[in-house]
Formats: C-alpha cells, sequence, structure tokens
C-alpha cells in the first residue's frame, strides 16, 4: 500500500495554521461580523481553571468553522503566541485515520513550543475520526494545560458520542442558526429599523418602520439563518439550488444514514418532506403513518434522527394547567429553521397561506437557541363541548404550571375589540389568574393593550416579538478584559 508522505501532512498543516510564521498578522476585519454567541463561546474554551474539551456542534453552515477562526485571531490580537495553536480539519484526506497523538507530535515538532504550555488545539470536522471520542477524552486528561476544541457538521453524533465517552471531560457547546436579531445585525439595518428603549426595569424595543421590517422579516423567512446567505446575494437569489443541496441533502442523504445506518433514504426524505411543509402544525403518529405508509415504530426513530440532526423539534402538548398528557399521542414539529422550507420547495411572500405558519416557526425558532426550551409547550383542552388551543406556553420547571403564554398571528385582525376571539389565551390566563400570568398575542404592524374580562393581552408586531426575544435570549456581552493566564 502506497503511504501519504510526511512532506504532504507537514506542508498541509504549515498551509492551515499561518500563525506559526512569525510576521503573522491577524486579520483583525477579514470575519468581523461575529456570532452573538461568540463570546461566551470564548469564554468557555479560555477558562484555565477547569480542564475540559468543547464539543461545538450544530446545523451545517450556522458559521462553526468561521466562529472557530475568530477564535484564533481574537486570542492571537490579544497576545497568545501563534505557535502554541494548532488548527486541523479532520476530513483533510491526508489526515485520513490519524490519531490524534500523531497531529499533536507534528504540532510540537513544527512549531518548536513546550507542549507543558498553555496551548489552543482546534480538532474541525472530527467526527471522520473513527473513535474520536476516545481519543480526546485520553488526551484531555493527559495534558491540563491544552484546550481542546472539536466540531462538526454531523451534530447527531457529536451529541450523541460526547455524551456517552466524555462525561466529565467534555462540554458540549451548540451553535444554532441566526436569530431575527442577528439577522438584522448581519444586513447592518438594526439601527435603521429598530429603536431601544432604556428605562430602570427593562429593555423594551419599537420600530421605527413596521413595513420594512416586517420586509427584512420575510427575507429572515427564506434565508436568513444560515450566515453565508445573509452575506451572499447570489445565494439568496436561489435558496433552493444553494441551501437544499448543501444542507439539507447532506443530511438525509449522507450524515444520518452513514451514523444510524439507514436503509430506505427516500423514505425518511419523504416524511421530512412532509414535517417541512407543515411546520408548526400539530400531527400524530396515526396520522403520519396512514399518509405515509410508513410503520409507527420506524416513524419514531426517523422523528429521533431528524431532531438530533437539528433540523426538527417536537414540541409537547399540554393542558390548561400545564400539565403533560402521559402518552404523546399528538405534538407539534417545527422545522428548527424556517429557511429550510424555501429551500425545499419556494420563498414565501407576504399574503401566502402559508405565512402563518413560518411566522410560528419564526418565533419557536428564537426559542430554539434558549436553554428553557424544553419548558416551551403548545396547549390544548377541552371544556364541555369546546376546544382550546394556544400556540406556546411555557411551564414553570418548578411550580409545574404555566408562567407565560402566547398566540402567534401574523394578522392585525385579533388586536383591539377582536381580541375576544383569543379564546383559549383569555381562558389559560383565567385559568391561572392567582399568578396574574402574563398572556400575549402578535400582529403583523400593530402594538397595543387590550382588556378582556379583566385579562389584560399585550399585542406586538410578530417580527418585533421575533427581535426582542433573540436580543434578550442571546449573549451580546464583551469579553471585556479577560486573561489567559
Amino acid at each position: 500500500m502506497l503511504e501519504i508522505s510526511q512532506k504532504d501532512i507537514l506542508d498541509s498543516l504549515h498551509r492551515d495554521n499561518p500563525w506559526w510564521a512569525q510576521n503573522y498578522t491577524p486579520r483583525s476585519t477579514e470575519y468581523r461580523l461575529k456570532r452573538a454567541q461568540f463570546a461566551p463561546f470564548a469564554k468557555l474554551v479560555l477558562d484555565w481553571n477547569v480542564r475540559r474539551s468543547a464539543i461545538l456542534m450544530g446545523p451545517r453552515r450556522v458559521g462553526k468553522t468561521v466562529m472557530l477562526r475568530q477564535l484564533i485571531d481574537w486570542v492571537l490580537s490579544a497576545g497568545f503566541p501563534g505557535t502554541n495553536i494548532l488548527f486541523v480539519s479532520v476530513d483533510t484526506p491526508l489526515y485520513s485515520g490519524m490519531p490524534l497523538e500523531r497531529l499533536l507530535s507534528f504540532f510540537a515538532e513544527q512549531t518548536g513550543h513546550d507542549p507543558k504550555q498553555r496551548r489552543l488545539v482546534i480538532f474541525d470536522e472530527i467526527q471522520y475520526l473513527k473513535d474520536w471520542e476516545v481519543h480526546l477524552k485520553v488526551l484531555t486528561d493527559q495534558r491540563p494545560n491544552t484546550r481542546f476544541i472539536a466540531s462538526g457538521s454531523a451534530a447527531a453524533a457529536l451529541k450523541l458520542k460526547s455524551q456517552e465517552s466524555g462525561a466529565g471531560r467534555f462540554t458540549d457547546f451548540f451553535l444554532p442558526p441566526l436569530t431575527f436579531a442577528e439577522f438584522l445585525a448581519f444586513r447592518q439595518c438594526e439601527d435603521k429599523l429598530i429603536e431601544e428603549n432604556r428605562n430602570a426595569q427593562k429593555i423594551t424595543y419599537t420600530a421605527k418602520d413596521i413595513n420594512a421590517l416586517n420586509t427584512e422579516f420575510i427575507h429572515y423567512l427564506n434565508f436568513g439563518g444560515y450566515p453565508e446567505a445573509v452575506l451572499n446575494k447570489s445565494i439568496q437569489s436561489d435558496v433552493k439550488r444553494f441551501l437544499g443541496r448543501d444542507i439539507i441533502d447532506k443530511v438525509l442523504l449522507r450524515d444520518l444514514p452513514s451514523l444510524y445506518g439507514i436503509q430506505d433514504i427516500q423514505e425518511l426524505n419523504r416524511l421530512f418532506t412532509k414535517i417541512a411543509y407543515h411546520s408548526g402544525r400539530e400531527v400524530s403518529l396515526d396520522k403520519l403513518a396512514q399518509s405515509s405508509g410508513i410503520v409507527k415504530n420506524t416513524i419514531t426513530k426517523y422523528l429521533d434522527y431528524l431532531e438530533a440532526a437539528f433540523l426538527i423539534v417536537r414540541v409537547r402538548r399540554v393542558d390548561d394547567t400545564g400539565k403533560t398528557f402521559k402518552r404523546m399521542r399528538s405534538f407539534k414539529v417545527y422545522l428548527t429553521n424556517p429557511s429550510m422550507r424555501s429551500a425545499l420547495f419556494a420563498p414565501v411572500q407576504d399574503g401566502d397561506e402559508h405565512m402563518g405558519a413560518m411566522a410560528e416557526t419564526a418565533v419557536f425558532s428564537q426559542w430554539f437557541h434558549a436553554d428553557v426550551l424544553s419548558n416551551i409547550h403548545f396547549a390544548q383542552w377541552k371544556k364541555g363541548r369546546s376546544t382550546f388551543e394556544v400556540d406556546l406556553v411555557k411551564v414553570d420547571s418548578a411550580e409545574l404550571r404555566p408562567s407565560w403564554a402566547c398566540e402567534v398571528k401574523w394578522s392585525d385582525h385579533y388586536a383591539g375589540n377582536r381580541a375576544r376571539e383569543l379564546k383559549g389565551l383569555i381562558e389559560i390566563a383565567k385559568k391561572n389568574s392567582d399568578i396574574e400570568m402574563p398572556v400575549s398575542a402578535t400582529t403583523k404592524t400593530m402594538a397595543c393593550e387590550t382588556s378582556i374580562d379583566g385579562i389584560n393581552i399585550q399585542h406586538f408586531p410578530c417580527a418585533l416579538y421575533c427581535y426582542q426575544i433573540g436580543k434578550e435570549i442571546a449573549a451580546f456581552d464583551g469579553l471585556g478584559g479577560f486573561q489567559f493566564s
């Protein structure tokens, strides 16, 4: 068998690590736009008091590799020696099957640094190395002064193996698609469209031009989850070609089959397509089985796979007291990013029949960035002959009862006197009146407050509501005077 030349391997390492050269200058402006998660991620991986490796995971094309490059440039600018930084893209054919230990040996030999010094080592696309989690755990234990970061697009595999083999040694960090707030920042129109209002209690936001904000919101629905699409007009003009093939097809046709040994890829693809088309709708295993011809046990497995790959999220049903049902006969399924629907079908436009469902998907996807996601449900219950529903209900994990509720609408119809038609929202507020549970409903353009039977309902434009959620959840704090020693 022909062996790969060591010279070729070393040449590749030098190309990927230009900061080993003495005359290297950090690219302070090349990666100017940073994700909101950059600051907390940097603080996590540069905490030398905790001996753990970070596993950076997330869907394809959300900016993981760019954020790693930004981290390198940032630490270099702060004085960290370039000879103590290693970046390796493990999917490079030259490194195929190469143990991580050998790559570290090449690193030390080529730069001449002391391996006992503090080092930053990044293994990108690590899922392409068999048993990576075992090797990384050993390295984490043996090298307390080296901070290891592993990342990859096959998020399902990373999460599974990180939890199974890296307990106590790995810390998972999830990088989700862009929030609407990040989208506006990347588009450099945030200040033009949003007015920030500060007082002693909290920060609130108003729209300077709600029609212009709604135009940007529809752009967000169509391509706004992916940084590359936001910055590249060619991708925006043909979302289906660039995003559909590069993101969804690779996950469905390559990642999931290779990870889970799925045999009938077309069957999985048909199920996902059906779910994506009806994002935000309530479904049941029985109805999915009838419409798809797939047995329920197989559907359950497929849903598990799609959720592990961060393509969908299942949302459990609760009643008006916040109690879940023993058997999850019906549930809602959301795309984790509304842009995926455009990549599969066609861009949504204002007035389309799917606009309401996509607006609801967008609102829910903002919560996908938050730790409270597991406490967000939809409510449905019966009272007499009537059935009531509420789109979003947060259940307090300590009290086990609703703490707030929101009905998502892309219409001004339900604001003002017509708010009485929001029957589910009013009923759940009455049921929990002893805690004065805040309730809200989104609109298309109106911002107001209405009172129905003693229940105050806050109305916000849907686009502004999405912006505020993303702004509150994401950590926009800077790194300040963070130290490496």
